[in-house]
């Protein structure tokens, strides 16, 4: 699934294959599933950090030309974190739900 956001007045296209997960593990080490649930807004102990890599690797996965996550974060002066998370959560969410036959 793909989405284009805008992020600090630029379109950014995001996308969710089956390969994320690993994209993301390959990237940081870290399992992306157990990251995503660091998401749930009840979890008072949010780690930006987490969500920052999660924006960068759907766009990553969309745009293989996208810099290292630093370099790329550089490029925006700021970043709706909220505003962002609420767009690609249904992507994220549509990508690891079964299909319906």
């Amino acid at each position: 699934m793909e989405k284009v956001i805008n992020v600090d007045n630029k379109n950014i296209i995001f996308k969710s294959t089956a390969a994320t997960p690993l994209r993301y593990k390959a990237q940081f080490g870290r399992d992306f599933f157990n990251d995503l649930m660091k998401l749930d807004p009840k979890n008072t102990d949010l780690d930006t950090e987490v969500i920052y890599n999660i924006i960068w690797v759907l766009a990553k996965t969309a745009d293989k030309t996208i810099p290292p996550v630093m370099e790329w974060l550089e490029e925006f002066d700021g970043i709706d974190l909220g505003e962002v998370v609420t767009e690609i959560q249904d992507m994220i969410l549509a990508s690891i739900k079964p299909k319906k036959k």
